[in-house]
């Protein structure tokens, strides 16, 4: 059974930084690309950043130059930092896994609030 849990949302003032995690458990970790996405109230959710099994990255444009993803197989997680947050930066983020080329799974969530 895949499970993903992400953490370490918050409320952060603009400019500032945090940190999200997802930890995968059920599944053979290094050999899949993991995604994160976010969803803002009202708005569909989006597609944040990718990093694949070989260490290639990703990014949406809104996010280039200030979101870095990560992984570490070791531990089966996959990060976010997020530097220099904005207030438009305010969502649920998600980590999502695609298993079997073709079935998509996700986290809970953890929400980002940045305050202006």
């Amino acid at each position: 059974q895949v499970q993903l849990v992400e953490s370490g949302g918050g409320l952060v003032q603009a400019g500032g930084s945090l940190r999200l995690s997802c930890a995968a458990t059920g599944i053979i970790f290094s050999l899949h690309a993991m995604s994160w996405y976010r969803q803002a109230p009202g708005k569909q959710r989006e597609f944040v950043a990718v990093i694949d099994s070989g260490g290639s990255i990703s990014y949406a444009d809104s996010v280039k130059g200030r979101f870095t993803i990560s992984r570490d197989n070791a531990k089966n997680t996959v990060y976010l930092q997020m530097n220099s947050l904005k207030p438009e930066d305010t969502a649920v983020y998600y980590c999502k896994v695609v298993v079997g080329g073709s079935r998509a799974h996700w986290g809970q969530g953890t929400q980002v609030t940045v305050s202006s």
